[in-house]
C-alpha cells in the first residue's frame, strides 16, 4: 500500500476536486462516513454518548460529520468545538451549519476542565482536534484537551491521525493522543508508519474516499508499506547449488557470533551453499557451532584479523558464488579495512556490506557508486551517519528523504535498520516493513538479516524483492520469538532458530503482519481497509 506526505495528500484532494469533480464537500462526507462505520463496528453507536473534539481545520470538519452520522444512528454526540468557529472554511464550515441546525449539543471550548465530567461519562471519544498538517509543538488549551483524552479510559477513535503527532515524521509534538483505532483518510501518512507515531494510533484502518486508483497508486508516491511478496517454490529437484550459492567474508578475534549468526542464517532461511571466509585460528571454534557451513580458512593479521594477502584468493571464490556478504564482526583493523575496500572494488557479484564492511567504505563512496554489480548497505542509524555525513539526530527526523537521497547518491539499495526498517532504492523508492519488535534490539540481529537476505535471493528472487521478503521474514521470525519467549531476553541465537517456522508460515499464507502469534491481538499500526473506495 503506498504511504503519502502531508503534501502529497493534499495535492490529491486537490486534483480530485479540480480535475475529477470530486468536491471537498464528498470527500469530507466519505471520510467521516467511513469514521463512523469503524466506530459502529467497534463499540457501537445505538444508545452510547460519544465527545467529539474539533478543532476549526477540515480535521475538525471531519468530526463534524461523524458527530452527524452518530445522531442518525441513534447514538449521543456531544460535540466540542475548540479554536475560533469563525476559522472554518469550506466543507468544514458547511458541515458546522448542518450540526448547529440539528439537535446535537455544541459546545464551544474556553475552559478544558468545564467539560471534564461530560467527557468522563461518554461512551468514547472522537478526535478530530488537529489532523495531518500540524508542525509545531502542541500547547495551551489543545494540550490540555489531550492530557483529557488520554486520562478518560475511554475508548479512542482518531481521524486521519492522532491529534499532536507531526504526519510527515511520526514525531510527537509534545505531546498526543493515544488512540485504540486511527481511520487514515485517502492513504496513510507517513506520520501513521513511522515510530513513535504508529504506537499511538491503535489499529489503522484506511479508506480511499472515493479517489480513483490511478489517483491513490500514483507512480510519484515513491513510499509503500513492505507487503506480501511470494516466496518461489522450492522444487522436488532443488539442490544445494540451485538454492543460493553465498560467501561470508566475517569474522576477527573477539567477533564469534557474527560470522556464525549470518552464514548460519543464510541456511537456516533455506538457502544451499553457505561458504565462510574466516580467519583460519577461529575455523575450529565456529566449526563445533555451524559444522553445515561450508570454511574457507584464510590468513590473518596479528590482530587477528582477515589479512589483505587473501585478496586475490577471495576475489577467485567470489566469482564463482551467486552472492558475496562482508562485514559481520571483522574489526576496525586498518588492514582487514583495505581489504574490505580492495574486495568491494574488485568482486563482480551482487555484494551485501554490513557492519564493519560499511565502516571501511563510508570515506570512500566512490568505491559503492562504481560497483558494476549490485551492492546492498544494511546500516543501524550509527552507520548511516558514517555513510551520509549527517548527524543520527537529523537521520532520524528525516529517516525516509535522508535513505531516498543515500539510495540515490550510492546507487545502492539500503536497509535503514531500527524499529520499522526502512527499504530504499536508487529510485528514491522506500519500503516500510511492519514485521518485527522492539526484542530484536540485540547484538547479532543484524548479522541474521544479512544471511536471510541472501537466502532470499538463493532462492530465486530478483534482487529488490529479495531484499525486501529478507527483511520481512527477519523480522516475522522476530516475532515468533517473541510470541513464545517475550520480548525481553530474545536474542540473535532466536531469531536464527526461529526462521525456518518463519518461512513454513510464510508458505503457508500465515505470515500475519498483525498478529503472527494467532491470538487475535492488533498491536499498532496493523492495517486494514474500510469504508468507502
Amino acid at each position: 500500500m503506498k504511504v503519502s506526505s502531508v503534501e502529497q495528500m493534499r495535492a490529491m484532494d486537490h486534483h480530485a476536486a479540480e480535475k475529477l469533480g470530486v468536491s471537498e464537500e464528498i470527500l469530507m462526507e466519505n471520510a467521516g462516513q467511513a469514521s463512523y462505520r469503524v466506530l459502529c463496528r467497534e463499540w457501537g453507536v445505538d444508545g452510547r454518548r460519544h465527545a467529539v473534539f474539533c478543532g476549526n481545520g477540515n480535521n475538525g470538519g471531519d468530526g463534524l460529520v461523524v458527530a452527524r452520522h452518530i445522531l442518525s444512528g441513534g447514538g449521543i454526540p456531544l460535540v466540542f468545538l475548540f479554536g475560533d468557529p469563525g476559522r472554518f472554511q469550506g466543507a468544514a464550515k458547511t458541515n458546522l451549519g448542518i450540526i448547529e441546525r440539528l439537535a446535537v449539543e455544541v459546545a464551544r471550548v474556553s475552559d478544558v476542565a468545564a467539560i471534564r465530567s461530560r467527557v468522563l461519562h461518554c461512551d468514547g471519544i472522537v478526535d478530530a482536534l488537529l489532523g495531518t498538517g500540524l508542525d509545531r509543538g502542541v500547547s495551551g488549551i489543545y494540550r490540555k484537551a489531550i492530557d483529557l483524552i488520554n486520562a478518560s479510559g475511554k475508548p479512542i477513535l482518531s481521524l486521519d491521525i492522532p491529534s499532536g503527532v507531526n504526519g510527515d515524521t511520526g514525531e510527537i509534538m509534545g505531546t498526543a493522543v493515544r488512540a485504540d483505532h486511527t481511520v487514515a483518510f485517502g492513504l496513510p501518512k507517513i506520520g501513521n508508519m513511522l515510530y513513535p507515531g504508529c504506537t499511538l494510533g491503535g489499529r489503522l484502518h484506511v479508506c480511499h474516499i472515493s479517489f480513483p486508483p490511478s489517483l491513490y497508486e500514483e507512480e510519484s508516491i515513491r513510499v509503500e508499506t513492505n507487503d506480501f511478496i511470494p516466496l518461489p517454490p522450492r522444487e522436488a529437484t532443488a539442490h544445494k547449488g540451485s538454492v543460493g550459492d553465498v560467501l561470508f567474508i566475517a569474522g576477527a578475534a573477539g567477533y564469534f557470533g557474527a560470522p556464525y549468526f549470518a552464514a548460519m542464517s543464510f541456511l537456516k532461511a533455506g538457502g544451499g551453499y553457505s561458504r565462510l571466509a574466516a580467519p583460519w585460528s577461529m575455523t575450529p571454534f565456529l566449526a563445533t557451532r555451524g559444522s553445515e557451513i561450508v570454511f574457507v580458512p584464510q590468513a590473518e593479521t596479528t590482530e587477528g584479523s582477515l589479512s589483505l594477502k587473501n585478496r586475490d584468493a577471495l576475489l577467485a571464490i567470489a566469482g564463482r558464488v551467486d552472492m558475496v556478504v562482508i562485514g559481520p564482526g571483522l574489526s576496525l583493523s586498518e588492514e582487514t579495512q583495505q581489504l574490505v575496500r580492495e574486495l568491494a572494488a574488485g568482486i563482480e557479484k551482487p555484494l551485501l556490506i554490513d557492519g564493519d564492511g560499511i565502516t571501511a567504505l563510508a570515506d570512500h563512496p566512490e568505491i559503492i557508486r562504481g560497483r558494476r554489480a549490485p551492492t546492498i548497505l544494511t546500516p543501524h542509524p550509527g552507520e548511516m551517519s558514517r555513510l551520509t555525513g549527517k548527524r543520527v539526530s537529523e537521520i532520524e527526523k528525516g529517516r525516509i528523504p535522508v535513505l531516498q537521497d543515500a539510495c540515490a547518491d550510492l546507487r545502492a539499495f539500503i536497509v535503514l535498520k531500527g524499529a520499522r526498517s526502512l527499504i530504499g532504492t536508487q529510485e528514491r523508492r522506500v519500503f516500510i516493513n511492519l514485521s518485527g519488535n522492539p526484542g530484536m534490539a540485540t547484538a547479532g540481529a543484524g548479522d541474521v538479516l544479512a544471511g536471510t537476505i541472501a537466502a532470499m535471493s538463493g532462492l530465486g528472487l530478483p534482487l529488490e524483492e529479495a531484499v525486501r521478503k529478507g527483511v520481512f521474514i527477519h523480522g516475522l521470525s522476530g516475532d515468533l520469538a517473541a510470541a513464545d519467549k517475550g520480548e525481553d531476553g530474545i536474542t540473535a541465537q532466536d531469531i536464527l532458530n526461529y526462521l525456518p517456522y518463519a518461512m513454513k508460515q510464510d508458505r503457508e499464507g500465515r505470515a500475519d503482519r498483525a498478529d503472527p502469534s494467532g491470538s487475535g491481538r492488533s498491536p499498532a499500526g496493523s492495517v486494514s481497509r474500510s469504508g468507502p473506495r
